[in-house]
Order: C-alpha cells, then sequence, then structure tokens
C-alpha cells in the first residue's frame, strides 16, 4: 500500500482534547448559583473551534448533591437542572459537530451518590458489610483522607473509597454490570463520541476485603501500590472489557478514556491492551517535575510500555484535580501532590508561566494525544487564597483544613473585562476570581502576539499542519537540553538549564523571547528540521 492510500488513523490517537469542568468555564446566567451551565458552554463553542482543539471533555454535568464537584453523581441518565436539561445536552453535542468537534463525556462507575435511587432502593449494589468488633470491616482508606468506610443505622458499614457521600458500587454484582450497560448505550444513542472512564481501577477490587497493611496516617498513594486489595486488582480488566463491547457496537470511532492512577507506565500500559480501553491518561507525565531527566525517562517509559499494545500515547499537565502547572512550576517541588494534597509554598508565577509556556510545546509535539485543562491556555495560575467559608472540596474538610484541596484550579474562567467576574456570565460566580487576572482574560490575549492564548493558537494550528504522524527520535543533547525531531520536519528543544543554548534550524514557535540568537533557561522552540529516519 502506497503512502497515500493510507487509511486515516483514528481521531483519537492525535486529537487534543479540551477538558470543561462545566460549573467553572462559562454562565449563561440562567441558572442560580452562580455555576457555569451549558447554554454557556455552547456559547463559547466558537472560541474552542477557534482555538483549535479537537474535541472536548466534560466533567460531570449530571444530578448531584455536589458533595464531591459532581462526581457524586444521583442519576448516571439525566442533567443536573443547574446545568440545562437532557435537551440542552443534546444540542451542544449537535452543535459541537457542527463546529468540528468532538464530545467526550464522563462515567463514574465506582460509585454514586449517597442520594442515588439505588442505595435506598438496593443497597445490595454497594460494598456494604458488617464491621470487624465495633470497628469496620477492614483497613481500606479513602483518597479524601481518613478511614474509607462509614456506619449505616443498622450497624452495617458500607465503602467509600472517595468521600462518605459517595458509596461504592459492587461490580461482583452482575446487576451492576448490567445497568452500567445501559448507561453508556444512553449517551452514546445520544451521539456523543467516547466517555472518560473516572477512577477505573478503583473497581479493581479484591471482593474478600483483607487489610491493605496501611500505616496510620497514610495517604492514597496508588501511584505508588502494586498489590494493594483496594485498588487496579486483576479483575477490573473484565469489566473494561465489556464497556469496550458495548462502545465498539457504534460506528464513528467512539473512544474509552481510562483514568487509571496506577505505579508506572508499564501498569497503566494493561488498561490499553487490545480489546480494553482505546487510550489512558498518562498521570506519571502530569506529575513530572521541571526536569530533564526526568521528563526524557518518562517520555521512554511512557512510549515502551504502550509498545507492545498498539496505543498511543497521552499527555497533560493539569486537570480539575492537580495545582495548575503555572503555580507547581514556580515552586520550590515542581512535580504534583496526591488528589489535591501538593506541596503548597509560594510560587514564583513569571517563572512558572515561562516553564508552563515551554511546557506546552514539549507536551504538544510529542506523539499520541494531548489533554488542556480549560483556562491553560491563558496561563492561569492556582488561585491559593480563597477564603476558608467558600471551600467545598472534601479534602479540606476531611483534613479538618490542614489541606487546601482542589477548588484553587476550579475557579472560573475569566473571559473579558478589567474586573470580577470578567465575562463569566453572572454577577457572582460560585467561586471568587482574583482581580489580578484581569490580565490573563480571553479578550486581553486575543491578537497579543505574545499573550499564552496566542502561543497555544499558534502551537495547534501548527501541530495539525505538521505534526501528523507519530514518528519520534531523540537528538543526542545531554541533560539538562530534552531535543527530538518529529516527522513533519519539525524540532523540538526545550532548555531545562540554566544557561542559553543554539537552537538548530529556523524557528518555526518558541515560548518566549531568544537570548542573543539563543534559547534563553525554562524556553522551549520548535524548529524546521528533517523528518525522522
Amino acid at each position: 500500500m502506497t503512502p497515500a492510500a493510507r487509511p486515516s488513523p483514528p481521531w483519537w490517537r492525535r486529537a487534543v482534547v479540551y477538558e470543561v469542568y462545566p460549573r467553572s468555564f462559562a454562565s449563561s446566567g440562567a441558572h442560580p448559583g452562580g455555576l457555569g451551565d451549558i447554554a454557556g458552554l455552547r456559547s463559547r463553542l466558537p472560541y474552542l473551534a477557534g482555538l483549535g482543539v479537537d474535541a472536548l471533555w466534560i466533567t460531570p454535568w449530571y444530578p448531584s448533591p455536589m458533595a464531591d464537584g459532581g462526581y457524586d453523581v444521583a442519576d448516571h441518565c439525566a442533567v443536573d437542572p443547574r446545568f440545562g436539561t437532557l435537551a440542552d445536552a443534546e444540542g451542544l453535542v449537535a452543535a459541537a459537530h457542527a463546529a468540528g468537534l468532538r464530545v467526550l463525556v464522563d462515567l463514574v462507575p465506582n460509585h454514586t451518590s449517597i442520594e442515588h435511587p439505588w442505595f435506598a432502593e438496593d443497597p445490595g449494589l454497594y460494598v456494604v458489610r458488617p464491621g470487624r468488633g465495633d470497628g469496620p470491616p477492614n483497613d481500606w482508606i479513602s483518597a479524601f483522607g481518613g478511614p474509607a468506610w462509614s456506619r449505616l443505622p443498622d450497624g452495617r458499614w458500607y465503602l467509600h473509597t472517595f468521600a462518605p457521600e459517595q458509596p461504592d458500587l459492587d461490580w461482583s454484582n452482575e446487576e451492576v454490570r448490567r445497568r452500567f450497560d445501559e448507561i453508556l448505550r444512553f449517551w452514546l444513542d445520544r451521539g456523543v463520541d467516547g466517555l472518560r472512564v473516572d477512577a477505573v481501577p478503583a473497581i479493581g477490587k479484591d471482593m474478600a476485603l483483607p487489610d491493605a497493611g496501611h500505616a496510620p496516617g497514610a495517604l492514597f498513594e496508588s501511584a505508588r501500590w502494586t498489590d494493594s486489595p483496594q485498588w487496579d486488582g486483576d479483575g477490573v480488566h473484565e469489566v473494561v472489557r465489556r464497556w469496550r463491547s458495548v462502545v465498539d457496537e457504534y460506528p464513528g470511532e467512539r473512544v474509552l478514556v481510562s483514568e487509571s492512577v496506577v505505579a508506572g507506565p508499564a501498569r497503566a500500559a494493561r488498561y490499553v491492551r487490545p480489546g480494553e480501553m482505546h487510550t489512558t491518561f498518562n498521570f506519571d507525565h502530569l506529575r513530572c517535575p521541571w526536569d530533564a531527566a526526568a521528563l526524557r525517562s518518562v517520555v521512554d517509559d511512557t512510549l515502551a510500555a504502550l509498545a507492545p499494545t498498539g496505543a498511543p500515547a497521552t499527555w497533560v499537565l493539569s486537570n480539575h484535580d492537580e495545582t495548575r502547572h503555572v503555580t507547581r512550576f514556580g515552586r520550590a517541588v515542581t512535580g504534583a501532590g496526591v488528589m489535591g494534597f501538593d506541596s503548597g509554598g509560594p510560587a514564583d508565577l513569571d517563572l512558572g508561566l515561562r516553564r508552563a509556556r515551554a511546557a506546552a510545546l514539549l507536551m504538544l509535539a510529542l506523539p499520541g494525544s494531548a489533554y488542556l485543562y480549560q483556562g491553560e491556555e491563558l496561563g492561569l495560575p492556582e488561585v491559593t487564597d480563597l477564603p476558608d467559608h467558600l471551600l467545598q472540596d472534601p479534602t479540606f474538610r476531611r483534613s479538618g483544613g490542614a489541606v487546601r484541596g482542589r477548588d484553587g484550579c476550579r475557579v472560573p474562567l475569566p473571559w473579558s473585562g478589567t474586573a470580577p467576574p470578567f465575562g463569566f456570565g453572572c454577577a457572582q460566580p460560585w467561586l471568587p476570581q482574583p482581580p489580578s487576572w484581569a490580565g490573563l482574560t480571553v479578550a486581553a490575549q486575543d491578537g497579543d502576539p505574545g499573550s499564552t492564548l496566542t502561543l497555544y493558537r499558534a502551537a495547534l494550528a501548527l501541530r495539525r499542519a505538521r505534526l501528523r504522524d507519530e514518528e519520534f527520535a531523540w537528538d543526542d543533547d545531554a541533560d539538562p537540553v530534552l531535543s527530538f525531531r518529529r516527522g513533519g520536519g519539525v524540532r523540538c528543544t526545550v532548555n531545562l538549564g540554566q544557561v542559553p543554548v543554539p537552537v538548530r534550524g529556523e524557528v518555526l514557535l518558541i515560548s518566549g523571547p531568544l537570548q542573543d540568537g539563543l534559547l534563553p533557561p525554562d524556553t522551549a522552540a520548535w524548529s524546521a528540521a528533517e523528518g525522522c529516519t
């Protein structure tokens, strides 16, 4: 077969997907509470299409008491009235398709809201057990801190891997599996292009419920666990294959994306073996510090682990659970923490932004797909000074206020104007925006050749035009410079050192100005180069 006759790869192999956290993206002002909504999102589809992304991933828009930002789902087949209606959701999918954008929705299979009708009607769908003496059935811990068990009025205990308001479903129960088959089909029938599946390893529990051996005060560090009875057990893959069989019934290159925070790329790759998920989030990349050797190791280990599966890599710098990388890269400790339990500490935001812009060019040059978190294209930092009484993240409550949690990355986006609410669409958003964001709005950055928004638009356009294959080869540069070539005649060079370095070839795009013709520290460039061989 000649190169010209080769079929195009599935869209998701090289897509750039934009994560929308709907209550913080844009508001139509039609609903109380200062929340973003579906109508607000739909009004901003031209912005997203113009940005140059390929798809949207929309975090839960389902009915929810909002004990965990919507991940405590009370009905998987409806839309929360605060966001709109099911008809609004269907209209959004159609409008996105008309704008050339695919749509992924969130599937939350490990747990429901404690207010879900299932919990009252049939507790047998959940992990509910007698205690051990006066205590819980075992020593399992919650991702949000503290024990993973709470007691019911009848004396039994229910498992909650996350917040107490989120009881875990029992995936050894065939009825649970059947109901989720129906949920998958419900959304696929409405035209969504795929589903991002939340906390997939959590359903891989040992249902004999043995102790895990957690030390007192242990954090939920699933990225280090290799044999935990409460996470990433082999049984999860039977369920994943079942989901894949449902999705494969549908035309149009539908996709399943796994959120699997596990111990390294090799274990993550198990979720994308043939017949399982199509892609999986790369948390090793997201949590990697700003360090040349560490970043190169993540890239090498990711590509090596995925090669036998045939699945593409994914790359991501921020999401709704992690400290925004502008702030993280400006701190002394630049790696991400565990589910909102980050290092804290002061941040040099100018340094963080320089590194974040360079990291964006590095990420978007790598082979595979990439995920952007809303607002990173504006260079938004974490909001670290939200008043305590406004914090809603359960990690804040369950830590007794010792951990700020994830609300700081969820502050509503600034669109226009010189003062809050910056065109968000309602007079008082659910979390306040800092006045310092006046220079970071979409309107302020639009047309500014040096803005972060302009950089992202240019990078996404150049990526779409020239980085269309999966060829990749490192140059022989030594630490602290990362340099690699891609098909399409593009070389990416990232200077993570302390002194300027040369750039080979004509510069096509750069994250910051050259210094006497050299690439300064914490800067990345795409330049013209011969393609990989």
